[in-house]
């Protein structure tokens, strides 16, 4: 409680003076908020270097974020953060070039490969599989789906456009009729592509952007490894983007 008043009284005084001193506590204070979202957004077995890189996004976003925050909105910071946090680490990747045709290639051979086993019923240590049909190592296994993960996220967004949507709400400061309209349609098209998933496909959604769990507490509720729901989720993005590509 303490620290939320600290935080309250840091935000007021920031909003009357723009000090930057202030500014910097405030960042420094919401740090948590980025490497949170990073992690949910890369499973674990990501390489250092690129968390590393992606927090460093982050915080750029960040630092926009508190510059740019208004309390008089009304709106949590943490809510708005989000949303700016999110868009300065989705910029970076796509001018990364995230997945070039030769990683995209390997991305869809790894997710051929656990299809097949699916519609065999013979699933079980599946990363070991199909690391010895594709001749790789499992640890490769592991980080092309790390890699198809964020990929299809960041295809994700690209697909939802600025609109935002009920999955991650957006701090959008343009409230115009014509915006709400929009974002409330593009709410609705995204609920039903939702609802007409499987149930196990509706609750790995429910978990990950309802109930914010990281990929490996996902797995562990499913019984399943990591590399297993990162791979669901993929598979699951894909479906909702094409879904609201088609309408």
């Amino acid at each position: 409680m303490k620290r939320d008043e600290d935080l309250d009284a840091l935000w007021v005084e920031y909003a009357e003076t723009r000090d930057m001193e202030l500014r910097d506590r405030l960042t420094l204070a919401h740090t948590g908020l980025v490497k949170t979202l990073v992690r949910r957004m890369m499973p674990r077995y990501g390489a250092v270097a690129e968390f590393d890189d992606l927090v460093s996004c982050g915080i750029l976003g960040l630092i926009d974020a508190v510059e740019k925050f208004d309390l008089s909105h009304g709106v949590k910071f943490e809510t708005y953060a989000v949303s700016r946090v999110r868009g300065e680490i989705l910029d970076y990747l796509r001018s990364q070039d995230w997945a070039p045709p030769s990683l995209r290639r390997r991305i869809s051979a790894v997710t051929e490969a656990y299809d097949e086993l699916e519609a065999s019923g013979n699933s079980d240590m599946a990363e070991a599989k199909i690391a010895t049909k594709l001749g790789i190592t499992e640890e490769q296994v592991d980080r092309l789906l790390a890699r198809s993960h964020m990929f299809n996220v960041m295809r994700f967004e690209d697909a939802l456009g600025e609109s935002g949507t009920a999955i991650e709400p957006r701090a959008d400061e343009d409230d115009s009729p014509e915006s709400v309209m929009l974002e409330r349609d593009l709410t609705e098209r995204l609920v039903a592509a939702i609802e007409a998933l499987p149930e196990r496909e509706r609750l790995v959604i429910t978990l990950y952007y309802y109930e914010k769990l990281l990929l490996r507490e996902i797995a562990d509720t499913l019984g399943v490894t990591e590399s297993r729901v990162s791979q669901m989720h993929s598979k699951i993005i894909v479906k909702l983007r094409e879904a609201l590509e088609q309408d």
